[in-house]
């Protein structure tokens, strides 16, 4: 039997046809445990189909450190640029969802742990400029450990520049739709990932600032179930909506027809 035809899921530990969790927009079809996706994906499962246009896809760091851990930072860049197929931790352009135009950044967690280094920080600010420039909503979807610590202060400079671009969207009275997914921690939640005027989560997200393990050391007690989860946060009034992965587009487009309505001579 060729390798590769059945998953794991990580959650129920069934073993699943690796071609029904793909029809299945990778939701575990047992338990609706949400797998990883990389921003490619998740750009073509959100917006009309062919109506993404990607800009400044050869943004690159430029090492502002000289800094190497185990390896030289420039040589883990090009390492995780094979492995994900993207230049950097961020995606975004125009696009289209029901028709509606829209500019979509989408962090990938699979290129150093969606971290936010000076590029990241570069296009989601980009994106903010572009969706007040066409007047168009902004949406962002986050799955990042926070910032890149081999950007030290460069890196936490961003949280700055994206929360003041995000504010300058939300002075011109545009809508901002923050999507978060699995897992969203550190300086992304500390800036534009919890600034959205609709914060959206994928069911069972992991979603904080420091990590669970981090906390409990650091105030000696227990936290309770399901701390941190997506459900958590929307019971503790710090997400306004959980929604599956199917659902995720139309629940998007419907928010826009709301809170941001075509003038009556486009409709």
């Amino acid at each position: 039997m060729p390798e590769g035809l059945w998953v794991k899921c990580e959650n129920c530990k069934e073993i699943i046809y690796r071609k029904e969790l793909e029809n299945n927009f990778k939701v575990c079809p047992k338990c609706k445990y949400h797998f990883r996706i990389s921003a490619k994906e998740r750009i073509t499962l959100i917006t009309d189909s062919g109506s993404f246009n990607e800009l400044d896809p050869d943004l690159t760091s430029p090492d502002p450190l000289g800094f190497k851990d185990t390896i030289p930072y420039k040589d883990r860049l090009k390492e995780n640029e094979k492995k994900s197929g993207i230049k950097e931790a961020a995606i975004y352009g125009d696009a289209k969802i029901n028709g509606r135009d829209v500019v979509i950044a989408v962090l990938d967690f699979s290129f150093m742990g969606g971290s936010m280094g000076t590029v990241v920080g570069e296009k989601v600010t980009k994106a903010t400029e572009r969706a007040i420039q066409r007047r168009v909503p902004l949406i962002i979807v986050s799955s990042s450990g926070g910032a890149r610590m081999q950007e030290g202060m460069f890196s936490l400079m961003q949280m700055a520049k994206t929360s003041q671009a995000i504010g300058r969207l939300k002075e011109e009275g545009l809508l901002y739709i923050s999507v978060l997914a699995d897992p969203t921690f550190g300086g992304v939640t500390a800036s534009f990932a919890m600034l959205g005027d609709i914060i959206i989560a994928e069911p069972r997200s992991l979603i904080g600032f420091a990590g669970p393990r981090v906390i409990q050391e650091t105030i000696k007690q227990q936290l309770p179930e399901g701390f941190q989860r997506a459900e958590f946060l929307l019971e503790h009034g710090m997400v306004d909506i959980v929604v599956d992965r199917k659902e995720l587009k139309n629940t998007i487009a419907k928010i826009i027809d709301i809170l941001m309505p075509l003038p009556k001579e486009h409709v």
